[in-house]
């Protein structure tokens, strides 16, 4: 049993202002493992004037200052892997092999964002003008559950980069997590009031920090419509707004594609970190005559693929984080049965054996139509909805027919056609043939799923603000 009863204000780990105790839950037994108590706005508002404070020197650090700090930070998390990837699996349920990558990433952030910062300009001229980046304030970061080291080191590495002092809310189902990586920070010896974290809920901590006039931005990651709250909120306030929201991907497979390759790493590609991944490819379109093949295909490669114990080395799904997530899951699954989904394989309830934890039925649905619940909603579960196509043209109408715009991912022999018809999908990244992310390249998505860009000189660029200087050379006689 883990109890937190510290948040990480001004370099100490204080008692909180706020008392709110809740539960955290092992998702693969449903068994509490630990308690956090929660902050609460006063506690915010705390950690704001520690950042506030911080910024007046650490705006003033040098790039190789905060070079060596990123450096800090990415030993500071490797030191600490093993604890961190058990926080992972008992407290988030990402089978084993995930969590040892999600470590992995989250300490590579820092390094990814040191080459970016050695290599940035921060002093350019234009014209008869002098053009300087500065570090825009104290950041606000609120990340979500289902990827909690990941995004924090994300948008703190730029931060640092930048020379801003940050606020943190992480997820308040990820306080195990949240405990581990902030005593990696407090062991990287960051200078006092630089890395603030508040654990709390988003109607307190997070309307604080929204509201707050001495928070200069807001990075926020998670919902759409929490996204849209917060950049409602930050208005009055005039903030720099941030936004890595939901996703509802197409993956498109040509006609001339290898469908023996290309339908399996689909069905990877939308169950990625146990489906609950914004930018999982949940709509695979596919042409009309293969249909059948295609569902042959999907069956054979979700019946290899091991749901249960995440601690297990061959598990590739593990549980949904909370009873919450789980029901509404399950409640998708009932739509697209109801609506008329043909169900190829997976459906409702627990997989067998697997009572104990809120584990979900990898579940994939053909004969899907795009006016029904499961090709328009985000799910954030285990569930693949094929939909087909007749001609290339309407594959693409197909694509870019959702409000979101996060994630595409498309499949086919000649590569001159992929590219082109990735340059027509509206989307903030598109994967070819099976390709990896990038992670020095920008993040984010077009229309609902956001608003600007993380990881890189991208991610660094939008903790700055830009100042011009003309006159810089001229002596005044």
């Amino acid at each position: 049993m883990r109890n937190i009863e510290r948040i990480y204000v001004n370099g100490q780990f204080v008692k909180p202002y706020g008392n709110e105790v809740q539960d955290l839950i092992n998702p693969s037994t449903k068994e509490v493992i630990g308690r956090v108590t929660l902050g609460n706005a006063e506690d915010a508002r705390r950690a704001i004037a520690a950042a506030k404070e911080a910024f007046k020197t650490f705006s003033r650090t040098t790039v190789e200052e905060r070079s060596q700090m990123l450096h800090r930070l990415h030993d500071a998390i490797m030191a600490y892997s093993d604890a961190l990837m058990e926080a992972n699996i008992n407290e988030y349920g990402a089978p084993k092999l995930a969590a040892i990558g999600r470590v992995h990433l989250a300490a590579a952030n820092f390094l990814d964002t040191k080459q970016a910062l050695e290599e940035f300009e921060f002093v350019k001229y234009i014209g008869k003008a002098k053009v300087v980046s500065e570090p825009i304030g104290i950041i606000g970061i609120i990340t979500p559950w289902n990827a909690s080291y990941s995004q924090i080191t994300a948008k703190l590495a730029s931060a640092i980069a930048a020379g801003c002092p940050v606020v943190i809310k992480p997820s308040e189902l990820s306080a195990i997590q949240t405990q581990m990586i902030t005593e990696c920070f407090h062991k990287a010896n960051i200078p006092a009031g630089v890395i603030n974290v508040v654990n709390g809920l988003g109607q307190t901590v997070g309307a604080e920090m929204t509201r707050n006039p001495d928070i200069a931005m807001i990075s926020f990651t998670g919902s759409t419509l929490v996204g849209k709250e917060i950049r409602r909120g930050a208005v009055d306030t005039m903030k720099r707004v941030t936004l890595e929201l939901g996703g509802k991907s197409p993956n498109i497979i040509l006609d001339d594609a290898d469908f023996s390759t290309a339908i399996p790493t689909a069905i990877k590609q939308c169950f990625t970190n146990n489906g609950q991944a914004c930018v999982a490819g949940t709509r695979l379109l596919v042409p009309k005559h293969r249909l059948e093949e295609v569902k042959r295909l999907a069956k054979e490669t979700v019946e290899t693929m091991k749901v249960g114990n995440p601690w297990d080395e061959d598990t590739i799904l593990g549980p949904i984080v909370t009873e919450k997530q789980y029901n509404q899951v399950q409640r998708f699954i009932k739509s697209g049965i109801e609506e008329g989904a043909e169900l190829v394989i997976g459906g409702e309830g627990h997989p067998d054996g697997l009572q104990r934890g809120y584990f979900v039925k990898p579940t994939v649905f053909a004969h899907v139509t795009e006016d029904m619940t499961i090709a328009k909603e985000e799910i954030f579960g285990p569930v693949l909805s094929i939909l087909t196509y007749t001609t290339e043209d309407e594959a693409i109408e197909m694509a870019n027919n959702t409000d979101y715009g996060l994630g595409a991912y498309l499949s086919s022999s000649n590569i001159e056609k992929a590219n082109e018809l990735a340059s027509r999908i509206a989307a903030g990244v598109v994967l070819i043939n099976g390709a990896s992310f990038e992670m020095k390249a920008p993040f984010g998505g077009f229309k609902h799923s956001g608003i600007g860009r993380e990881y890189g000189v991208h991610g660094l660029e939008e903790c700055l603000e830009t100042k011009t200087i003309t006159g810089y050379d001229s002596v005044l006689k």
